[in-house]
């Protein structure tokens, strides 16, 4: 039996691409859709937000923010698309909504929808983060979870959890299990989108943040298996 019923499953565009020289690489994206195919299977339903970031990370860029960050809502587009596509390869019937409005690619997310269809048994991928210019799709990420009743956002993330400090410049950094928001946000840690931390705070979100490149990852969470860090109240 999975451990949670209904979950926002946050994706970021990187993982799709992997290591390839493609924006998208099918391989990786298959294997993704195979675990959530597993999962869903045996009783989990499943809202995804995709990143962007395989295709354009507005960061570091000389292009005016709300330009950059629309362009980045569209790159969110084009990987849901594209993972849908995946996704009804290996038969899960899927669903994209976006806030964007482009009704010739994708219905219009609205939350009624989205939680009918979801009872219905589709996967629903939601593109275009928040719809607005300045928020992360971290922050869309626990937005989606709150707006469709998920139990938990889970975080898939190059990183198996939250540390003490950053692995890569302290060797002694310690894994940790569980974390509240309120250290995550008085440490102004950046595992997540400080915003997106405020938010799940607020509307009491747990968030599973683990390594999506182990074996079996989303499957082990959803079983219940201790991996990762757990961020609650």
């Amino acid at each position: 039996m999975p451990k949670y019923k209904r979950v926002l499953l946050k994706l970021s565009g990187e993982a799709l691409k992997n290591s390839s020289d493609d924006i998208i690489d099918y391989e990786v994206a298959q294997k993704i859709a195979l675990q959530i195919k597993k999962c869903h299977d045996e009783g989990t339903s499943f809202g995804i937000v995709i990143g962007g970031g395989n295709i354009f990370r507005g960061a570091g860029k000389k292009i005016e923010r709300t330009c950059a960050d629309k362009m980045g809502m569209l790159a969110t587009l084009i990987n849901s698309v594209a993972f849908q596509a995946v996704l009804e390869s290996v038969g899960v019937k899927t669903t994209v909504m976006t806030s964007l409005a482009m009704p010739q690619v994708a219905e219009p997310f609205n939350s009624h929808a989205a939680r009918e269809a979801l009872d219905e048994g589709k996967v629903v991928i939601i593109a275009g983060g928040t719809g607005n210019p300045f928020f992360s799709t971290d922050t869309a990420a626990v937005l989606r979870a709150a707006e469709i009743h998920a139990d938990a956002a889970l975080f898939a993330k190059n990183i198996d959890g939250v540390y003490s400090a950053d692995p890569k410049d302290n060797p002694d950094a310690k894994k940790l299990d569980e974390i509240t928001y309120s250290e995550i946000l008085r440490n102004e840690l950046r595992v997540i989108d400080l915003t997106a931390s405020a938010f799940g705070r607020s509307n009491n979100i747990p968030v599973i943040i683990f390594a999506l490149n182990e074996e079996n990852s989303i499957f082990r969470v959803l079983s219940g298996e201790k991996m990762g860090t757990v961020v609650t109240n």
